[in-house]
């Protein structure tokens, strides 16, 4: 690995940016579909369109991409040896864990949300809605000027 490695990071960089950028672009929409799922009662054609919607975002985009994001992240860290010494590494890490955290409340969210329930108001999709966002601006920093 560490022969072709020098020839591939570029390729593997490109890779985790990209799909990084798929994960955060539908973390940025699975709230708003929610808002508008909620303009439909449980049990109508609406609510079962956004639920399908929001359904194939889940599978098409957002989890493959966490699961891409993570594994090129990682080999990344690893054929750096970028976990010695790296404050910002870790700091970034915990905050992709944080944001997998996240991603995974706001699915379990979509999915009651599908079979009827409302655990959640538009006002606090509309908060949570901007948690991505925030965490995004935290990583980009680590990673460009990294602090620590």
């Amino acid at each position: 690995m560490d022969a072709i490695f020098p020839y591939v990071y570029p390729w593997l960089k490109v890779g985790h940016v990209v799909f990084m950028v798929f994960w955060l672009a539908g973390l940025f929409m699975l709230p708003r579909q929610c808002i508008y799922m909620l303009d439909h009662e449980p049990g109508s054609a609406g609510e079962a369109k956004w639920a399908d919607r929001m359904g194939k975002l889940r599978k098409i985009i957002l989890t493959p991409s966490l699961i891409i994001v993570w594994v090129l992240g990682l080999i990344l860290a690893f054929g750096l040896n970028a976990f010695t010494g790296a404050g910002w590494l870790h700091a970034k890490i915990t905050l992709v864990v944080i944001l997998s955290g996240y991603h995974g409340w706001l699915v379990a969210q979509t999915k009651k949300m599908a079979r009827g329930e409302r655990p959640l108001s538009e006002k606090t999709l509309r908060m949570i809605g901007e948690v991505p966002g925030l965490l995004l601006v935290l990583i980009v920093l680590l990673v460009y000027v990294r602090p620590f």
